[in-house]
């Protein structure tokens, strides 16, 4: 057969269908079997992870510098970036050696551009660029609070719509997250986060100048002590926006009251230097009470908002939280005695997965990859920042609904 002969045959049309079917059916391969890499530098961890469209963890590696910023004091943002810069490049390798993979198996590179400490995004930012301009590969704007979001569905079946509490050491909110890109929200801190308070008060009680509590957060070993109290009820600290009906939170006052209280008691029992009060078990028992009470407090009316406004479907309500202060038990065990009165059920991530982490920007790079969305090839569009509001706020209807509640009591023992 001639050529001119097969190009008006039926051959040909058959032959170009078969092609096109091939192409088709190898970038749906492509696609089901996308491999994300995450990266992961918002405030003081590093991490890096390789995710299969499948939510399944192929690698992740972690460098925490937790214990230099304890020596420090706090997180120094300078710090912060010379430590993010000395590892990122061996992290990457690392995760990648792990699972076994190159920077040709990976499909598109995922990282965390919003919100955080600006010379902390900036590192993960211009390396993801680098991978992404040298290996060709496309990047994944996160939002590093919706990544917080929308980890607990990478292992338990949570279903859009749901509600979601995100507490940190820089971030306290209430949400609800109606797909992976849609979140209104419902509450924020209006000063500090909880887990910056515990580490304040943890570092004014001077725990950490004990053995057990010197190389843990100030969270945990506010935890610890509290878990030792002799009478946790020694000391009365009001609780926060009692009279504010919304979901906003507040934590400056709590963090003032409970100074006071540490001041008051050294002068009594002149304590001096590094010396610790002798209450200070019963002051972290109270201490986390009080946060625990003020968030039940604005979790509760965030749930009666929305059986209101039928934000959250009446068969099928659900409460996720996440962040670094959800691995409190405390904190968990309280939350889930309010979801059992208000028929939640309730999820957290596993504690590794709560604090900053790749897993859950990569994560959230594979729920973008599967909806075709933020997908980016013009680098140069792409920049960070260290503010950026979850979603959009329905905070002034939260208040205008002036809803009233009566406080759950919190029944769940130190």
């Amino acid at each position: 057969m001639s050529l001119y002969s097969f190009l008006r045959s039926p051959l040909k049309r058959k032959g170009f269908k078969l092609i096109r079917k091939a192409i088709y059916g190898y970038r749906n391969y492509c696609s089901n079997n996308a491999l994300i890499l995450g990266i992961e530098t918002s405030c003081d961890d590093t991490g890096c992870a390789i995710i299969n469209n499948h939510g399944k963890i192929l690698s992740e590696t972690l460098y925490s510098q937790n214990l230099v910023h304890l020596r420090n004091g706090g997180i120094i943002p300078d710090v912060a970036q010379d430590l993010h810069r000395a590892c990122i490049e061996s992290i990457v390798a690392e995760t990648l050696s792990k699972g076994c993979l190159t920077m040709d198996n990976i499909s598109a590179i995922a990282v965390t551009l919003e919100p955080g400490l600006p010379l902390s995004l900036a590192v993960g930012m211009k390396y993801a660029k680098h991978l992404s301009r040298r290996y060709s590969k496309p990047m994944i704007p996160i939002h590093h609070m919706e990544a917080h979001a929308l980890i607990a569905r990478m292992q338990h079946d949570i279903k859009f719509p749901f509600l979601v509490l995100l507490i940190s050491g820089g971030h306290c909110l209430l949400a609800v997250v109606q797909d992976v890109n849609k979140f209104k929200l419902l509450g924020e801190s209006m000063d500090c986060a909880p887990g910056e308070i515990f580490d304040k008060i943890a570092r004014e009680m001077k725990l950490r100048n004990l053995p057990e509590y010197s190389k843990i957060s100030g969270g945990e070993a506010i935890e610890l002590a509290a878990s030792k109290a002799n009478n946790p009820h020694m000391f009365q600290l009001s609780l926060p926006l009692t009279d504010y009906k919304d979901c906003n939170f507040s934590f400056n006052g709590l963090k003032t009251s409970v100074f006071y209280h540490i001041h008051r008691k050294e002068k009594e029992h002149n304590i001096v230097a590094h010396n610790l009060i002798p209450e200070i078990n019963d002051l972290c028992a109270a201490t986390l009470m009080t946060t625990t009470r003020h968030l039940i407090h604005r979790t509760q009316r965030a749930m009666e908002f929305c059986y209101l406004k039928n934000l959250i479907p009446e068969n099928n309500k659900q409460l996720v939280i996440s962040g670094g202060v959800a691995c409190n038990n405390y904190i968990f065990n309280n939350l889930t005695a309010l979801c059992n009165e208000f028929k939640y059920r309730i999820f957290r991530p596993p504690p590794r997965l709560c604090t900053d982490n790749g897993v859950m920007i990569a994560w959230n790079g594979v729920e973008k990859w599967r909806k075709k969305i933020d997908i980016v090839t013009k680098l140069d569009s792409l920049d960070i920042k260290s503010v950026s509001p979850l979603g959009e706020s329905l905070i002034p209807e939260v208040k205008a609904s002036n809803l009233k509640t009566k406080l759950l009591k919190i029944k769940q023992s130190l």
